[in-house]
C-alpha cells in the first residue's frame, strides 16, 4: 500500500478534454451498482421473510429508503474528485457538529443517545462520520509526502481528525462504531506510507490501555465481553442472543429449510432478527450455501474496491478508496463473526442488508465515492491540489 501513496500523486499530465456529464454516466461502474442493487434486493427479501411474509415493518420502509439512497449514490458518482477534496474538511466539520449535537439534543433509545429525531428519520450521526472522516483524511494525506510521513509531528493532525470524533462516539455510547472508525482510519494511515513500526507501537499502547479502559467500560459493555468468553453461563439473559444465533446457523444445514421457514426466526426465538442477526436468517433459510453465496457477493464489492483504488491517479482518490473498502469489509467481517460468537455482540448491521436507515445511506455514499474515484480515476492532483485532467 505504501507504494500506492507516491506514484503520479504530484505529476501534471496533458490537457485532456472535460468530461461531460453524458460521458460520465457511461463511465460509471455499472457492475459494482448491480452488485450493490443485488444486495439490497437480498436484504428486502430478507425483512419481508423476517416479518414472517409481511412488507411492515421492515421490509417497506427499508425499499423505500434504498430509492433516494441510490439517487444519492449516483449523484455522488458524478461529483468532480477535485470537489470533494475540496469540500472533504467542511463535511467532516458538519457532521462533528451533528456529533455534538446529538450531546445535545439527542434521541434516546435502547439505553443509548445516539440519534437525532428529524420527525420523518433517526439520523445517526456517528454513521455518517465513517465516509466524512475518509474524506478529510484523504484530504491531509494527499498533501504530505512519503519524505514527510515519516517525522511523527505530521501524524498529529490526522489522529486528531481520528479521535475528535471517536472520543464524541464513545460518550453516546457506541464502542462497536468507535472501533470501526479508528480501524478504518488505520488503513487511511497504512495506504498513506505509515510504517508498520508505528503501527506495533500504536497497537501495543491500544492493549495497555484496555486494562486502563475496562474499568469506564458501561456495565452492558463490561457483560458483552463475559458473554462472549462463557455464553452458557447465563443462557435465558445475557447469553440467550448468541446462543439462538448458535442453534440457528447450525440448523440451516447446508441447503437450509427454505425461504420463510426458519424455525429461530420465524417462531420469534431470534432476537433483533432484522438488524444485528439478519445473517442468521438467511444462514437459516438457505443454509451454508446461502450463506457463502451472500460472502462471495460481498468479495466482489471489496474486489471493485481495491480495483478502483489501484486504477486511481490521484493520491486522495487512492486513499479514499482504500478507506470506504476497508469499511465495508469491517462491517461484513464484525458482523459475521459477530453472529457466529467468535468477537462479542457489538451492534454492527450486515452491509446493505440489515434494518437501518442511517446505515444503509452511509453504505450508498460510500459506495457513491467508489464510483466517483472511478469515474474520475485518469484525473491527477498534485500536492497544490490544484487539478489537471
Amino acid at each position: 500500500m505504501a507504494v500506492l501513496s507516491h506514484q503520479g500523486s504530484g505529476s501534471l499530465s496533458p490537457k485532456r478534454p472535460q468530461l461531460t456529464l453524458g460521458s460520465k454516466i457511461r463511465m460509471i461502474n455499472w457492475g459494482l451498482v448491480f452488485l450493490v442493487a443485488l444486495l439490497t434486493g437480498v436484504g428486502v427479501a430478507l425483512l419481508y421473510s423476517a416479518a414472517g411474509g409481511k412488507w411492515t415493518p421492515w421490509a417497506q420502509p427499508q425499499l423505500v429508503r434504498a430509492i433516494p439512497g441510490f439517487v444519492i449514490m449516483l449523484a455522488i458518482a458524478l461529483v468532480d474528485v477535485r470537489h470533494l477534496m475540496r469540500a472533504a474538511y467542511i463535511i467532516y466539520f458538519a457532521v462533528f457538529c451533528l456529533l455534538i449535537a446529538v450531546e445535545i439534543m439527542g434521541h434516546i433509545g435502547m439505553g443509548a443517545q445516539r440519534w437525532i429525531d428529524l420527525g420523518f428519520f433517526q439520523l445517526q450521526p456517528s454513521e455518517l462520520m465513517k465516509p466524512a472522516l475518509v474524506l478529510a483524511l484523504a484530504r491531509y494525506f494527499h498533501g504530505v509526502t512519503l519524505d514527510q510521513i515519516g517525522r511523527p509531528l505530521l501524524l498529529i493532525p490526522g489522529l486528531l481528525l481520528v479521535f475528535a470524533p471517536v472520543g464524541l462516539v464513545l460518550m453516546q455510547p457506541n464502542l462497536g462504531t468507535s472501533l470501526l472508525l479508528i480501524l478504518g482510519s488505520g488503513a487511511v494511515f497504512f495506504a498513506a506510507g505509515v510504517r508498520l513500526w508505528k503501527f506495533g507501537l500504536a497497537i501495543a499502547g491500544g492493549v495497555g490501555a484496555l486494562f486502563i479502559g475496562w474499568e469506564f467500560l458501561h456495565d452492558y459493555q463490561k457483560q458483552r465481553v463475559y458473554t462472549f468468553l462463557d455464553p452458557e453461563s447465563d443462557p435465558l439473559g445475557t447469553g440467550y442472543n448468541i446462543l439462538q444465533s448458535k442453534i440457528a446457523l447450525g440448523s440451516g444445514g447446508l441447503f437450509g429449510k427454505g425461504f420463510m421457514m426458519g424455525s429461530q426466526s420465524q417462531l420469534m426465538f431470534l432476537p433483533e432478527k432484522h438488524t444485528d442477526f439478519i445473517f442468521v436468517v438467511l444462514a437459516e433459510e438457505f443454509g451454508m450455501v446461502g450463506a457463502l453465496t451472500i460472502l462471495m457477493l460481498y468479495l466482489m464489492l471489496l474486489i471493485y474496491g481495491v480495483v478502483i483504488a489501484l486504477s486511481c491517479r490521484s493520491q486522495f482518490g487512492r486513499l479514499v478508496a482504500v478507506g470506504m473498502t476497508t469499511q465495508f469489509f469491517l462491517y461484513v467481517f464484525v458482523n459475521v463473526a459477530m453472529v457466529m460468537g467468535l468477537i462479542p455482540v457489538v451492534g454492527i448491521p450486515l452491509p446493505l442488508v440489515s434494518y437501518g436507515g442511517s446505515a444503509m445511506m452511509t453504505l450508498l455514499i460510500g459506495v457513491g465515492l467508489l464510483l466517483s474515484m472511478s469515474v474520475h480515476r485518469e484525473i491527477r492532483i498534485p500536492k497544490s491540489g490544484v487539478a489537471d485532467l
